[in-house]
């Protein structure tokens, strides 16, 4: 197995193609790191890439869709064979949709956004786990979401996928307390990207993709077990979930839905 070199270290980020893992990787590219990106559209990844300078041998790009864990495993390999064990590994590929529970074709696109937004994750982070802990190092940092706080008319698919997969980078945090291997849980606010791009109610605190990537970095860096960015979005949680159901519901009644995949 081939070892990092010290003097340039290697990120792995699921879905790169755009949005905040686009942003992620311009963000460490800037800083000299090495590229591992993941995504299901290749092309989208070689597009932006090429117009950031940077040399042909600092980046590979493989085409995985992170909901087979067949094919992430076997991209794990070849990533730790040709680039060795990434110092960081970012499970940033989701989807956001609109659901709406008594449509029978919905819970399709429920198992879908669980598939690969929890799911997923795991077959983002199991492959490495091993390595990064017989090297006794590594950063694990799962993209969660304010909306996994609380339940949101409408998004009940999505906001269930991020609340899992808070609580599923919580216990993985705990098992791997003592290895070395750090787990950091970020969880976005509103950002410009194109899963919000469609979204019909206001969006407070709305940041730019860059923007977020400059702080979710420094969060990374600092290995942050827990991190709401921008900050506000974090208050703004911490007094929804101090909400009574019955105010929250009031609050919430009438508010414009997440769109549905068929909408």
């Amino acid at each position: 197995m081939a070892a990092t070199p010290q003097a340039s270290r290697l990120v792995l980020i699921t879905g790169a193609s755009s949005g905040i893992g686009q942003a992620m990787a311009k963000q460490y590219a800037r800083q000299g790191w090495r590229l591992a990106l993941v995504a299901r559209r290749k092309k989208a990844i070689e597009s932006w890439l090429g117009p950031l300078g940077i040399s042909a041998d600092s980046y590979v790009v493989y085409s995985v869709d992170v909901s087979d864990a067949d094919a992430m495993a076997a991209m794990a390999q070849d990533c730790m064979a040709r680039q060795g064990v990434p110092d960081v590994v970012i499970a940033n590929a989701g989807i956001s949709v609109g659901v709406d529970s008594s449509q029978r074709g919905d819970l399709d696109v429920m198992a879908r956004i669980l598939n690969t937004n929890v799911l997923g994750a795991a077959a983002t982070f199991g492959p490495f786990i091993n390595a990064m802990v017989e090297r006794g190092s590594g950063t694990l940092v799962g993209i969660g979401s304010v909306a996994g706080i609380r339940g949101l008319p409408g998004h009940g698919a999505y906001c269930a996928s991020k609340a899992a997969l808070i609580s599923y980078c919580e216990s993985l945090r705990g098992e791997l307390r003592s290895s070395g291997v750090k787990v950091v849980t970020i969880c976005p606010g509103y950002i410009a990207t194109p899963l919000t791009q469609n979204n019909r109610y206001k969006m407070p605190f709305l940041m730019q993709p860059q923007a977020f990537a400059q702080r979710a970095l420094a969060a990374i860096e600092s290995a942050d077990s827990y991190c709401v960015i921008p900050w506000q979005m974090g208050w703004v949680a911490k007094l929804l979930r101090l909400l009574p159901n019955v105010l929250f519901d009031r609050v919430f009644a009438g508010r414009p839905r997440k769109p549905r995949a068929s909408a």
